[in-house]
């Protein structure tokens, strides 16, 4: 079991090297299955955003979804603009959905 916590733990702290992600919504990617940066590869924001609702039992801040629309263009493009690298940017843009 300490394993499986440590495990955990060393995934969530990976997550989080992704812009905008921090200690909650790395825990948010592990419940939906996301264990490494290259899972968001051409992962589409919105069903990410509604999984993530369904699984909270409510409809979450928008802002969740331009976290996801920044990390999956994270995990996607091989050439990163830098302000892309902002979870705001993504506000009024639609990335793989």
């Amino acid at each position: 079991m300490a394993k499986q916590n440590l495990d955990k733990s060393k995934i969530l702290r990976e997550l989080q090297l992704i812009p905008g992600i921090g200690k909650s919504i790395s825990l948010d990617l592990w419940n939906l299955g996301i264990r490494k940066v290259s899972d968001l590869k051409g992962k589409n924001p919105k069903t990410l955003y509604n999984r993530s609702n369904k699984l909270a039992g409510v409809k979450q801040d928008p802002c969740l979804l331009y976290v996801f629309r920044c990390a999956v263009y994270f995990a996607s493009e091989k050439r990163l603009a830098k302000e892309k690298l902002n979870w705001w940017y993504w506000k009024d843009k639609i990335y793989n959905e």
